[in-house]
């Protein structure tokens, strides 16, 4: 019997390829415990056709995040903190503020845990990276003034 593997099977094969077995190792465990479904003509095309779907969500997604990236690169964020007697920063600049300046002046969401990089202690203009997903990465430009 041929089976469509819909979950990688150790010492039998990765999800999405079609298998020969034998009846009762195929209906007994592979399809009842989830690991396959019988091989028909129709069960293959639906796979084929899942698998364009996804595959098209994922370019359209990393389309949508190179749009963003662009957008991030062009502005600047601006962030105004108090001085302390020094003239150095009253505290520093965290990743919540970042977040908080991109979504109030920006209209964009950006989740502090995707902003890489450490508290910035110091007046003036930083480069920061954000982790936006799927290997890609923006430069923003954060300038820093002393109030």
């Amino acid at each position: 019997m041929k089976v469509l593997l819909i979950k990688d099977v150790k010492s039998l094969g990765r999800v999405g390829e079609i298998k020969e077995v034998k009846e009762g190792y195929g209906r007994n465990f592979l399809i009842a415990k989830g690991f396959a479904k019988l091989a028909t003509k129709e069960v293959i095309k639906e796979w084929e056709e899942t698998q364009k779907r996804k595959e098209d969500e994922l370019k359209l997604e990393i389309y949508e995040l190179n749009k963003e990236k662009e957008f991030l690169e062009s502005i600047k964020v601006l962030i105004s903190k108090k001085l302390g007697n020094n003239g150095h920063l009253y505290g520093a600049v965290t990743k919540e503020e970042i977040s908080k300046v991109l979504k109030k002046e920006f209209k964009v969401e950006i989740d502090k845990k995707q902003i890489d990089t450490k508290n910035i202690k110091s007046v003036g203009e930083h480069i920061i990276d954000i982790k936006l997903g799927h290997g890609i990465y923006a430069k923003l430009k954060i300038e820093v003034k002393g109030i």
